[in-house]
């Protein structure tokens, strides 16, 4: 049997020092790495607090059909799922930071959710599974 994950996914950004202060400074991301890769090209990856098994590559947009699609990577959907294992804590913490929640938090039959907007526009999911 393999063992498989998805290690990162690539968010689109408009600039990378931007990027990086939203996610590490708002949302309370850590900084895994920051390596330069030519003159306006960097490898910058972000992980939530925790254990860390997927990271957000921040990709600076290069190229126009790129740059269109900085904040709707999914055509308007919710794009990245956020799990925590304190809902409150979590939400008020982003609150009190500015993040832009588009609804109020509701109860699920999965767990309590809520759903924000980043710095660009891409829709997420804070959400707390419930533990049955």
């Amino acid at each position: 049997m393999s063992l498989q994950r998805i290690a990162a996914l690539a968010l689109l950004v408009d600039d990378y020092d931007r990027a990086i202060a939203y996610y590490t400074q708002v949302l309370g991301f850590r900084l895994v790495e920051d390596t330069a890769q030519g003159p306006d090209k960097r490898f910058v990856r972000v992980t939530p607090p925790g254990n860390g098994n997927t990271d957000l590559v921040l990709a600076k947009a290069a190229k126009p059909e790129q740059v269109a699609r900085i904040g709707d990577q999914t055509g308007g959907r919710v794009f990245l799922f956020l799990e925590t294992d304190d809902f409150r804590r979590d939400y008020g913490a982003y609150k009190s930071r500015g993040v832009d929640f588009i609804e109020e938090p509701r109860e699920e039959t999965y767990g309590t959710v809520v759903v924000f907007r980043d710095l660009y526009g891409n829709k997420w999911d804070l959400i707390q599974r419930r533990m049955d």
